[in-house]
């Protein structure tokens, strides 16, 4: 057992600008729209310790945070580097609840850990890459002259195939017509032709299991790489995806929508998914998402991460069994992708033309996540927050 104790603990929530960005049909997507201007809310989280050492993580959202809340005062005292029995406390604890509000802490735990040792995290963690391969993810479809039609579709895959991205994934229209979304698969295809990986998103706004099972077909037909999260079980429907599964030939990757490892083994053993989804900041930071990742590669199956972001790329460096890095939400007509690109001091990105000409972005390499936050920018756009501990 080590000396170290976390004293204190900060949190904080800021506002960055969103430029040409709007929300479709129900307020819930974000979109493109000309000289649209949106507000972006996130977190910043900094943990201190007795010896001066601390850990910082810029991620999660207010529900996750609002959870954050109930456990804050338990970590005080605490040895920071416990990170698997802090795990276990928070999540008996916090058992009537998705536990959201163990991945930020848990990765900057992490960050802490990497900055004491001078390592990065996907060093402490075993892994070996330094470069990852990405997928182009798009933002979802809007009727504003961005990605209204499978032709606009089609025409940002060339795009993006052109600038270096092996693959590309589709987040259709919240307001869909079948009929467009399977045209649209059809087009891209046809655009790029057979050798992109090209997957498809609708973030469950498919109305229902027959609908899907056209859609799926369709995705049959153009030799996708996978369907994921297609209708609006939101996700989490065994039964449901376990029958699609026996219909269509495309693989599914499900269980963004589904907390913890027990619930992701359950969706992999019951046969609902092909490919498994994990979040480190979704899935209980790097301590949770990484026996998420195992717990798959006992089965034999990919997992798949999550989002951009500097833990995503620290996590994806030590996994073997997954294959794409997700640049998202890109857009051919607008450079947000609904993160705080400002937070970072030291030229870390994520953004559609971050990528080299192979389709590839760093592992950042110094220590904790290896990136320097602006806590200028993050003070002073600050909302409000709580401080715990000393």
């Amino acid at each position: 057992m080590s000396n170290l104790r976390i004293t204190k603990i900060e949190v904080h929530e800021f506002t960055f600008p969103m430029a040409d960005v709007g929300k479709d049909y129900n307020g819930f997507n974000l979109v493109y729209e000309k000289d649209g201007m949106q507000t972006g809310y996130a977190y910043a989280m900094k943990v201190h310790t007795n010896e001066g050492v601390t850990g910082e993580y810029v991620g999660g959202d207010s529900p996750s945070f609002a959870e954050f809340n109930m456990f804050a005062k338990y970590l005080i005292g605490k040895d920071p580097l416990q990170r698997e029995l802090i795990y276990n406390d928070v999540k008996r604890a916090m058992r009537k609840y998705d536990k959201m509000g163990l991945g930020p802490i848990d990765i900057a735990l992490w960050d802490l850990a990497g900055k004491l040792y001078n390592a990065p995290i996907y060093e402490l963690l075993g892994g070996w890459r330094t470069k990852l391969k990405c997928y182009a993810s798009t933002m979802h479809g809007d009727r504003n002259g961005g990605l209204d039609s499978p032709q606009a579709y089609a025409d940002f895959a060339v795009q993006c195939k052109e600038m270096g991205y092996p693959a590309f994934k589709i987040h259709g229209w919240g307001d869909y017509d079948l009929n467009q979304e399977i045209e649209t698969v059809h087009a891209v295809r046809a655009a790029v032709g057979p050798q992109m990986d090209l997957m498809l998103d609708p973030a469950c706004e498919i109305d229902t299991w027959l609908e899907t099972v056209k859609l799926g077909k369709a995705c049959d037909e153009a030799n996708f790489l996978w369907l994921e999260d297609p209708y609006k079980d939101t996700g989490v429907s065994m039964h449901g995806h376990k029958k699609l599964r026996e219909i269509i030939k495309t693989p599914l990757l499900q269980t963004e929508h589904i907390r913890g490892v027990e619930q992701h083994v359950d969706f992999i053993a019951s046969g609902a998914t092909d490919v498994v989804r994990v979040d480190p900041d979704y899935d209980a930071g790097f301590t949770g998402a990484m026996k998420i990742a195992h717990a798959a590669e006992g089965f034999g199956l990919d997992v798949e991460i999550h989002s951009p972001g500097p833990a995503q790329r620290q996590m994806m460096a030590a996994v073997r069994n997954t294959n794409y890095y997700e640049m998202a939400l890109i857009h051919p007509k607008t450079e947000q992708i609904g993160r705080p690109h400002e937070v970072y001091a030291d030229g870390y990105r994520d953004a559609m033309d971050a990528i080299d000409s192979e389709g590839y972005v760093p592992v950042p390499n110094g220590p904790g996540l290896g990136v320097t936050y602006d806590w200028d920018f993050i003070m002073k756009n600050r909302l409000g927050g709580r401080e715990y501990g000393e």
